[in-house]
């Protein structure tokens, strides 16, 4: 860290002269409120993030270490940004969260729309998350405690409560003058639906058809009847999957009985997307999405709990190869060739898990196409089977003066490439069938075929 320029008290004499401009945070800021919070500067520190973007202040608190990052909150105190909470990982969560006042805390999640004050609220213990819903105001406190009932990753937890809603009855400018006059409104939103009586929605039409038409003329006359609806206890995953099908910005949401009861829209499904990426690449790794932020001991534990699958999956291979050993130690060149082999096949078989996972989770792949997709990578699999056989086995030949020990490795090549394609298929499909995550267990049981 650079030392202090305590001299300076303008904030720009904090920041050095080639700041970087481009988008996300500059790492600049993150040195030069390190400096700040060292020297005490709390004017300089408010000054100098004030202009940050709610998302870039997040990234700004993880980058901080436990010490910058406390001094860093109490130096903000009443006035941190309630919505950058809802940016920040779980753990990096809670640990500023202790540092506010739920009473204060409360008053400013009270300002947010009530999906991203659930977004804060649902990664909080259990006693800090009480504390602060009882400070809430009553009515929205109401809203937030019917969201945190849903379960989680549900369109429940993620649909936000406000909505622009209006009876069929109304005309054109009857909906204009409410929209102008209502307080109740959330702050931005797309489309209005237009509900019967009993709160069921009837249709949709977004806010620019109502600004470009006359006054006089009835909602009923422009607008859209096809909605794709969401319900409330459908799974984030396959929300996401709804709005990348059919090029959703905004979807209504509906509960059991067919009412609207809130809507869910693009930013919060482009979080969603991104989260469950991210927690497949972490899965097939055997490791937590927060594994960045956790503590030393938490992380240890985490991936010893999957490193110990692993290693009963390593024995199971190792009492395979056992089963050769008299074999192996009359011919001891297969021991040195025998890592190739493994090493190519584990590769292969990465490649195929990979893809199908991914195709999985996307949708893409599903009892419609699985057979011609196994059947894609079983071809592939005898292909580079046969191409890597030949090399190997020239190279074996070549390494030890015998034509049979290359004609054995180029034999275990193509065969190890076809079970690495047939593995790297049907393990992920399978889990799938039997409802288990494959992106948790698949790399683990693929490692054992290889």
């Amino acid at each position: 860290m650079s030392e202090p320029r305590s001299e300076k008290t303008d904030q720009d004499a904090w920041l050095p002269e080639a700041a970087d401009e481009s988008y996300g945070l500059p790492l600049d800021i993150v040195y030069a409120v390190q400096d700040a919070l060292e020297a005490g500067e709390t004017a300089v520190v408010r000054g100098l993030i004030e202009d940050l973007h709610s998302a870039d202040l997040a990234d700004l608190l993880e980058s901080l270490g436990g010490d910058e990052r406390k001094a860093l909150v109490h130096a903000l105190g009443n006035e941190i940004d309630t919505e950058a909470l809802s940016y920040l990982d779980e753990s990096v969560l809670n640990d500023i969260i202790e540092e506010l006042e739920p009473k204060n805390l409360a008053k400013s999640l009270s300002e947010l729309d009530s999906d991203d004050a659930v977004e804060v609220l649902e990664e909080l213990d259990e006693d800090v998350r009480h504390r602060i819903i009882s400070a809430l105001p009553q009515a929205y406190r109401a809203l937030i405690e019917e969201s945190l009932t849903f379960p989680e990753n549900s369109a429940g937890r993620l649909m936000q409560r406000e909505l622009a809603v209006v009876p069929t009855t109304w005309t054109v400018g009857e909906t204009i003058d409410f929209m102008r006059a209502s307080d109740q409104l959330p702050d931005d939103f797309y489309d209005l639906y237009i509900v019967d009586p009993k709160h069921n929605p009837v249709g949709w039409v977004p806010v620019s058809r109502v600004l470009r038409t006359r006054r006089p003329v009835d909602l009923t006359e422009i607008m859209e009847e096809d909605m794709k609806t969401i319900m409330v206890d459908m799974d984030q995953e396959d929300v996401a999957y709804v709005f990348r099908q059919y090029g959703l910005y905004s979807a209504p949401v509906l509960d059991n009985a067919g009412r609207l009861v809130g809507t869910i829209t693009l930013d919060d499904v482009v979080h969603i997307i991104d989260e469950e990426a991210e927690e497949d690449i972490m899965k097939l790794g055997g490791v937590s999405e927060t594994d960045i932020f956790s503590d030393l001991k938490d992380t240890a534990k985490a991936r010893g709990s999957w490193l110990v699958v692993n290693l009963i999956t390593a024995i199971i291979a190792s009492a395979v190869i056992g089963l050769f050993e008299a074999t192996i130690e009359q011919i001891v060149a297969l021991a040195v060739l025998m890592p190739i082999v493994a090493s190519m096949g584990g590769n292969a078989g990465t490649q195929t898990l990979t893809v199908a996972v991914r195709a999985i989770a996307m949708k893409d792949l599903s009892a419609a196409n699985a057979k011609r997709f196994i059947g894609k990578e079983v071809l592939v699999g005898v292909i580079n089977g046969v191409l890597f056989a030949v090399l190997a086995g020239a190279v074996a030949w070549l390494w030890f003066g015998s034509q049979a020990i290359g004609v054995i490795i180029g034999a275990a090549m193509i065969i190890n490439m076809i079970v690495a394609g047939l593995s790297g298929t049907l393990i992920p499909l399978s889990l799938e069938r039997f409802g288990v995550d494959p992106a948790v267990a698949s790399s683990v049981l693929r490692s054992t075929s290889e």
